[in-house]
């Protein structure tokens, strides 16, 4: 009973391996077995050869100083991090509030099978993620400083104990987000909110890690006096990687005893959680007057609430507008020694510099694809917008206009920043603030165009058209090749001494593009979505 729920929760962890959501159908055997050694070459030579590469860097010199255990300290602490990481939504979904508890707890199952399961599935994620930085850095420490006898019992033991360490960190996590998620009425804009909260310290630490690690290997001795006496179990962590007998001994029995706890408490709670439904708040009926809305503010209020609603939507489709106002802001600060550096070091003249801008606007601007899946994500409900007595290029130009919407404002603000810092001609400014607005009209319609041409109605999951729709993938690469090649050529046109008119005639370009699609979409593009 015990092995066939095992397989059954790690089944549902390799899902994607076997089975093709897309087609509805399982994968053959060659293809399984190709994902299955990509997604291991992924894990193994580009996140372990990376955490490789900090250890090579950090081993030597905390060896040479004495420090050994310093070095195990800090890479088992980022092993930890990244375990969690990789296994805690695991726990949420797959032990707390997994779809399948009601059926499996109405069958003669123990429940204590059921528990044992879930948490060895979460127990070998854990494993998989935090193994991919401990065990190279123990490699790489053995090949320094050489292996004795205890060295080599006390890895082994730091493996194990990492291990189960991030197990019961990743249920009490875990826990801690089953019980918010139940109290939430809005789920997406939290779990966008931690997505974003995860970026930007991912990276900071990314941008700060080389500063971080010259500053720790320079103040070797003073870092390690400050955690002996005041992080102690920091101490004891790391000094299990060197074989220290009383560290193993009571790194051992701390994490058993924290392991034994987490049973207690799952085992007492774990029925009352699975069953548990979120709370409904009363709500006393008030009589009131409904606002009538016109056609299009309906319609753009159904996009929003679609888009709002859906965190893989949200994350996929819109991060540039957070991307933009993050630029804006820093630009706001910095901009002036950048403009600078363009201007002086690099010898720029405004104009120049303003393309540069303009340029980088709109490559941001493009990572915004709102209406790319937009009407593939109306799957098959899209009989409903069909059978309603409205023009059918409606619905098509509120998802443009909600695209604008999150696009343009921010994109308008970032253009503002830099006339402020660059301070153009009047017409290079003007560019500056139409040439971007332009482009994201027509990155807009060329998503739709695209999800026109090749829509997707049938999938099973909502990853398949926001991830890999090729309406998604023209519009990101397409904004790219835009922004390259309206820099390329200003800076050719540039050196002719014609960067105005240049801005000006790619700027009418794109508005004969956008004015082009403009007049397919209310025509043929109306009939075809009529007709899907």
């Amino acid at each position: 009973m015990l092995k066939t729920l095992l397989k059954k929760q790690l089944a549902e962890i390799n899902q994607s391996f076997f089975y093709d959501r897309k087609k509805g159908k399982a994968r053959s055997k060659a293809v399984s077995i190709i994902f299955v050694i990509l997604y291991a070459l992924l894990l193994i030579f580009v996140i372990g050869g990376m955490f490789t590469y900090l250890a090579l860097t950090m081993c030597k010199p905390m060896v040479d100083a004495g420090l050994d255990w310093m070095y195990f300290a800090i890479i088992g602490m980022i092993a930890i991090a990244l375990g969690i990481f990789g296994s805690v939504f695991n726990t949420y979904s797959g032990l707390y509030l997994a779809k399948d508890n009601d059926m499996l707890l109405s069958m003669p199952i123990p429940v204590r099978y059921l528990l044992v399961s879930r948490l060895l599935s979460v127990y070998l994620m854990g494993l998989m993620f935090s193994a991919v930085v401990i065990l190279p850095a123990i490699v790489v420490y053995f090949i320094t400083a050489g292996q004795t006898v205890l060295s080599v019992i006390g890895n082994l033991i730091l493996v194990v104990m990492i291990s189960l360490i991030v197990l019961v960190l990743s249920c009490a996590l875990g826990y801690l987000v089953a019980r918010i998620s139940q109290k939430l009425k809005n789920k997406s804009f939290i779990t966008v909110l931690l997505s974003l909260a995860f970026l930007a310290i991912y990276y900071f630490v990314y941008f700060k890690a080389n500063e971080l690690i010259t500053d720790l290997l320079q103040n070797l001795e003073s870092v390690g006096n400050a955690i002996k006496g005041s992080a102690y179990p920091i101490y004891v962590l790391g000094s299990v990687g060197t074989g220290n007998v009383l560290s193993i001994l009571i790194l051992t029995a701390v994490t058993l005893l924290a392991l034994a706890l987490v049973w207690y408490l799952l085992s007492r709670s774990f029925i009352s959680i699975a069953t548990s439904v979120s709370k409904t708040e009363r709500v006393k009926y008030k009589s009131k007057k409904a606002k009538m809305k016109s056609v299009s503010s309906a319609l753009l209020a159904k996009e929003a609430a679609r888009f709002t609603h859906s965190p893989t939507y949200m994350l996929n489709c819109g991060l540039g507008t957070v991307f933009i106002i993050a630029v804006a802001v820093y630009l706001a600060v910095q901009g002036n020694n950048i403009f600078n550096l363009f201007l002086n070091e690099f010898e720029f003249g405004r104009n120049e510099i303003v393309i540069v801008f303009a340029s980088m606007i709109c490559i941001l601007s493009s990572m915004n694809d709102i209406t790319a899946p937009s009407v593939s994500l109306e799957g098959r409900s899209v009989y409903i917008l069909q059978s309603l007595p409205v023009d059918p290029v409606k619905p098509l130009w509120a998802k443009v206009k909600f695209h604008m919407l999150l696009t343009s404002v921010p994109v308008a603000i970032c253009s503002v920043v830099g006339i402020l810092i660059i301070k153009p001609s009047v017409v290079m400014g003007i560019l500056l603030l139409l040439l971007p607005q332009l482009f994201v009209l027509l990155s807009a319609l060329v998503g739709l165009f695209v999800n026109l041409k090749k829509p997707n109605l049938e999938w099973t999951s909502e990853m398949i058209p926001i991830k890999q729709s090729m309406g998604v993938m023209i519009v990101l690469l397409g904004g790219m090749l835009y922004g390259v090649v309206f820099v390329i050529a200003g800076f050719y046109v540039s050196g002719l001494g014609y960067p105005v008119l240049y801005t000006a005639g790619f700027s009418a370009l794109t508005a004969a593009a956008d004015l082009a699609l403009v007049m397919w979409m209310r025509k043929k593009g109306a009939r075809i979505f009529s007709t899907l």
